[in-house]
């Protein structure tokens, strides 16, 4: 079932499931093939999102979906930034919204709901690798919810026969007072350049 252009979005944000993966997988795969939004070049398998998202929640760490009359509209997820343990408050957002969809609000609200999740758990950085300078969808959603643009990383990716860009983006998740994820104790955080605070 596909929602028509003209219809109100009602959209539900929930947690995901193992039995939204086949949804979740046909959106990512429309990505992986016909964009660098994404910067594989073979969409998974439906065991191997299972498995994906399995190891995101074994962290830990939320992974949603986008859902408006049982159909799953978009997904969006938090992972490790790095592997490094001085990186361990740090996370990194993923966010698919079905091409049919974009451009209705999902994403931000699949978005926003995620910072929340991810301020409550305690973590203090959000990163976004956005694939494709020329994604501005990506990027104006990301600059919409407090993101900066910290950097261009240009033509690292080859896919489609051109060299692709990565965007780097970042935003400080909420205020220093609250507990890190596994309780320790962690200095403020450093201002952003050009604010008076770190928010």
């Amino acid at each position: 079932m596909s929602v028509p252009l003209s219809a109100p979005l009602s959209v539900v944000i929930r947690d995901a499931t193992e039995e939204d993966m086949a949804a979740v997988q046909a959106i990512y795969a429309f990505y992986v093939a016909r964009t660098a939004a994404s910067f594989e070049e073979e969409p998974p398998s439906v065991d191997e999102v299972i498995r994906r998202r399995a190891e995101v929640l074994e962290r830990g760490l939320p992974y949603l979906v986008a859902e408006e009359r049982g159909e799953v509209l978009g997904y969006t997820y938090a992972g490790p930034w790095r592997s490094r343990s001085a990186y361990r408050y740090t996370v990194e957002d993923s966010i698919y919204v079905a091409p049919f969809v974009t451009r209705r609000g999902i994403g931000k609200a699949l978005l926003g709901r995620l910072i929340d999740r991810c301020v409550a758990l305690g973590y203090r950085q959000m990163i976004a690798v956005i694939g494709d300078s020329a994604n501005q969808g990506s990027i104006g959603l990301h600059r919409a919810l407090g993101f900066r643009q910290e950097g261009v990383l240009r033509g690292v990716g080859l896919k489609f026969g051109r060299w692709v860009d990565v965007v780097i983006m970042h935003r400080v998740l909420g205020g220093d007072d609250r507990p890190l994820p596994d309780g320790g104790v962690a200095p403020p955080l450093p201002p952003m350049p050009g604010n008076a605070s770190s928010r």
